[in-house]
């Protein structure tokens, strides 16, 4: 399976009227860019264009399936400004890259609650609440990066103006509750039932042997929206469990640094380097892996469209199960030496050795024979 699957100009022709969506004529329309979001190296870096709806500069960063899941973009507040008072038809998470500043959010019932906000801090937006973004400085701007379900959204209706303009409150989603975004909330198992994260950097996680390399996890669910998102660490001289899911998950470096493999089934893997503020987007059932070679932890967080973790009838993501089983996590045991010999010889760089002789054998006993 050729990825990136080019054709003729024959064939490319005769479809070359369903290329653009109301989705992407709506981001032409407000003088914006798309960008390719399979890899950017530094989000804090990344050109931007005053987007005047919002008040403030952006750039849009699209993976391969946005047009049917969800999209990212890239947004910063001007030195002592503030954008636009703005609602919205849909969902959005964001995670602030860097600046200082804080967060007005009311309803049409006149309930208004805010927040303050730093760098590593994550929210969800409530569902059609109206909210405003503040700069809290004079002299640096805030940036932020937000993963947002508004295409299939837009491309139902068509009309900016009903997404973005409809009275409606959702009392479930939020109704003005004066602690609605105090930080963290409630653990249940690995997932976390809040609306903000005040440092997603420096959050305790819990240990998930599942996902190798003795590293930490931790899922939320961000003002209850149907998109959710998780936090993964794993230590020095360590790699995670390779493994494959549905198109979508924004993986952004919150610190560490490294490198990820991605490829299609058939192919051979690509390198990506990254650090803090890189962002890898694996394309719909591409296989990739993310390692370590950096002196410090390895932390990363995924912003995410449900529809990534395709379950087993117990629920369970099956990017979390053997493939042994029919699962899409591929076993340590079964992955290419030529995996390790390339993670080896990246550490050598930085005089480091591999540290995953206790991963290799934590997952023995639970390792399925091969069918």
């Amino acid at each position: 399976m050729a990825k990136n699957a080019i054709v003729s100009d024959k064939l490319a022709d005769k479809f070359k009227t369903e290329k653009e969506t109301p989705y992407t004529r709506f981001i032409a329309a407000e003088g914006l860019d798309i960008i390719d979001g399979i890899y950017v190296p530094d989000l804090k870096d990344v050109a931007l264009k005053p987007w005047a709806r919002r008040g403030g500069d952006a750039v849009f960063i699209n993976h391969d399936a946005s047009r049917t899941t969800n999209d990212c973009y890239v947004m910063e507040i001007h030195p002592g400004g503030k954008l636009n008072p703005h609602r919205q038809l849909f969902e959005e998470t964001i995670l602030v890259l860097s600046g200082r500043g804080s967060t007005v959010v009311w309803n049409d019932s006149g309930a208004k609650v805010s927040f303050e906000w730093g760098p590593g801090s994550i929210f969800g937006v409530p569902l059609n609440a109206s909210h405003q973004h503040f700069n809290g400085s004079g002299t640096e701007p805030a940036r932020f990066v937000s993963v947002t379900n508004m295409p299939p959204l837009m491309n139902v209706y068509e009309e900016p103006d009903f997404l973005f303009g409809t009275e409606r409150d959702f009392p479930d989603r939020f109704s003005g509750e004066a602690d609605y975004f105090a930080d963290q909330g409630e653990q249940k198992g690995l997932l976390m039932e809040t609306n903000f994260v005040h440092d997603a950097i420096n959050l305790p996680l819990i240990p998930a042997k599942e996902r190798g390399a003795g590293g930490g996890h931790i899922r939320f669910q961000l003002a209850k929206c149907s998109m959710n998102s998780h936090i993964s660490q794993f230590p020095i001289g360590t790699y995670k469990k390779c493994h494959r899911h549905g198109p979508g998950a924004h993986v952004i470096i919150l610190s560490g640094e490294g490198y990820s493999l991605m490829w299609a089934e058939g192919e051979e893997p690509t390198r990506y380097e990254w650090k803090a503020g890189s962002m890898i987007v694996p394309p719909n059932m591409w296989y990739h892996q993310h390692f370590n070679t950096g002196t410090t932890p390895a932390r990363y967080l995924a912003f995410k469209y449900e529809g990534v973790a395709i379950r087993n009838a117990q629920g369970v993501p099956k990017a979390w199960i053997s493939q042994r089983i029919g699962g899409d996590q591929i076993d340590y045991a079964d992955e290419s030496q030529a995996v390790r010999t390339m993670f080896a010889d990246s550490l050598a760089k930085n005089n480091l050795t591999p540290q995953m002789a206790e991963a290799y054998e934590a997952e023995k006993p639970d390792l399925p024979p091969k069918p």
